[in-house]
């Protein structure tokens, strides 16, 4: 029977996850808090708390078995935790055919709003991204010492129910800044699970993904249309330099970068359930009157 582990069953994996428990599969896997340990339990999932420390007696229990691993877990002061903390437990799993790490395509830094795909060469540009070139290398490191078919996903900007520019609207925080040549590339949640569901089924050691939409376009552009298809004004556009931004949301805007998507659709044949923000943004209408 296939098991998969999430260490960090957040948003992406509870996408992908009811997929696969359709099919049959096991589910397991560590959250944060208790609020969530409880929800997911909930939901048939086997689930400990985990925060990144060491000497987790459930882990290794919970770890029997596992086929596949999804790791989504940020790396932290002591690099990454899941290595950190466990590496000996995953490297002893005698039927695991799969490891998917999920990156983010901030690794680039800033291209000037050229195309990038995943021969180019990474370009971190704060302490953040530097950590997560790092994360990816150890990984794939592990998987060249243990014969693992280790996947690295670097992510675009993550967006679907509950998490979309709608609700950002619907509390008044949306914002429309404008900053001449930047772009953003962006993702369904269900295009992530469907690329990992790919991705299982031609396991590949040391791939590299870039999972992004087929259409980078500027930020202020798509809360314009998120705001026509509900009917509401737009946020007054406001310049860069002129915004109010904390560091956090500072930093994502020094990296300007078009992200091609070829590979997941030569290499694994996926076909995006939504090509464009366009149509990722109307596939949440029907979620908004919930």
């Amino acid at each position: 029977m296939s098991r998969l582990f999430c260490f960090g069953l957040g948003y992406s994996a509870q996408t992908l996850a009811p997929r696969l428990a359709n099919k049959g599969w096991k589910i397991a896997g560590t959250a944060r808090d208790e609020a969530n340990i409880e929800r997911l339990t909930a939901k048939k999932y086997e689930v400990a708390r985990f925060v990144g420390e060491p000497g987790n007696r459930e882990m290794p229990e919970l770890l029997r078995g596992t086929t596949h691993i999804l790791h989504s877990i940020a790396p932290g002061a002591d690099g990454d935790p899941v290595l950190a903390h466990y590496r000996k437990e995953v490297a002893e799993l005698k039927r695991l055919q799969w490891v998917g790490y999920l990156s983010t395509v901030g690794v680039y830094g800033d291209q000037k709003g050229c195309w990038v795909d995943e021969s180019t060469e990474p370009k971190p540009n704060s302490e953040r991204t530097e950590a997560r070139v790092e994360a990816e290398q150890a990984w794939l490191k592990f998987g060249e010492e243990t014969g693992v078919p280790v996947q690295i996903f670097r992510l675009a900007g993550i967006y679907g129910p509950g998490r979309s520019v709608f609700d950002k609207l619907h509390t008044g925080t949306a914002r429309r800044i404008k900053k001449d040549g930047q772009v953003f590339s962006r993702i369904h949640v269900e295009d992530i699970a469907g690329v990992l569901e790919a991705s299982i089924a031609r396991p590949k050691g040391g791939a590299i993904y870039n999972v992004a939409d087929d259409e980078p376009a500027a930020p202020e552009e798509v809360v314009a249309y998120a705001a026509e298809l509900i009917g509401v004004p737009p946020p007054p556009e406001v310049e860069f330099e002129e915004a109010d931004l904390t560091p956090m949301a500072r930093s994502f805007y020094e990296g300007s970068r078009r992200i091609s998507n070829k590979r997941i659709k030569t290499e694994l044949g996926v076909v995006l359930r939504y090509p464009t923000y366009r149509e990722g943004l109307a596939s949440l209408l029907p979620t908004l009157a919930n």
